[in-house]
């Protein structure tokens, strides 16, 4: 049986007058690809800031396999991994000493955090490209070094902000075919958000989202014949169009 990798209860934030996210509940279990569909606005990026305690709730309850984000924060956040929609790599740094500066962040050993770039860069095969500065790499070989790097303390769960924003869509396919790949072989959980209809799966759980409101949630074939949609993009055009 799996446990829950993240629980969010009742969850709510305000911007002033707006309500950026109203009484969001959401679980993740562990091991699950996991994915959160919306429209520009609807409040992903709150909730990724929410997640990653860049932002305080206005209410509600997180929990990262059981420890909640309000009380024993520094434990939660030691089981995440984030790849974000904007770089936060170093273009002037190596990709090495970007993933070596993120391991001593995190209390790595040098000896760790050199084992364990090695393994990560022949994960994502980079090894060739350890000594090259992050800005001649080109947008799917940063996502690459992102998502590398994400893992480096070997996080339980994943959290990516529209990771595949700005990638062709070869890369874009890649690096969502990375994702599921970890979900399956090593059981992390991962929450996927988009605004990319075709990034995720029939099979797939997923949120629906739209101005701040869960307007579904659950497998996205499920969803469909609830609804009466014919496929996925349907399903979406049809709820976030009653959406007022």
């Amino acid at each position: 049986m799996t446990s829950a990798a993240l629980h969010i209860s009742n969850l709510c934030y305000q911007y002033g007058e707006r309500l950026a996210l109203d009484k969001l509940n959401v679980d993740i279990a562990e091991g699950e690809f996991f994915g959160l569909l919306g429209p520009n606005g609807a409040g992903k990026t709150t909730l990724m800031s929410l997640l990653t305690r860049l932002l305080k709730p206005a209410s509600g309850e997180i929990n990262v396999f059981n420890y909640s984000l309000n009380t024993h924060g520094n434990q939660a956040m030691r089981q995440i991994g984030v790849v974000f929609q904007q770089s936060t790599l170093d273009l002037d740094l190596s990709v090495s000493q970007n993933l070596e500066y993120h391991g001593a962040l995190h209390g790595l050993s040098p000896k760790e955090v050199s084992a364990r770039i090695q393994q990560e860069l022949a994960r994502f095969e980079l090894g060739d490209r350890q000594h090259d500065r992050v800005r001649d790499l080109n947008g799917g070989h940063r996502r690459r070094v992102e998502l590398a790097r994400a893992l480096l303390h070997r996080p339980k769960l994943l959290l990516l902000d529209e990771a595949s924003s700005g990638l062709d869509i070869d890369s874009r396919a890649n690096l969502n075919a990375h994702v599921r790949t970890l979900c399956k072989t090593e059981g992390i959980a991962a929450l996927w958000t988009t605004h990319l209809i075709e990034e995720l799966h029939d099979q797939d759980n997923i949120l629906i989202l739209n101005k701040g409101k869960c307007l579904a949630q659950g497998e996205a074939k499920t969803l469909q014949e609830q609804h009466k949609a014919k496929d996925l993009p349907a399903l979406f055009s049809q709820l976030t169009r009653s959406v007022v």
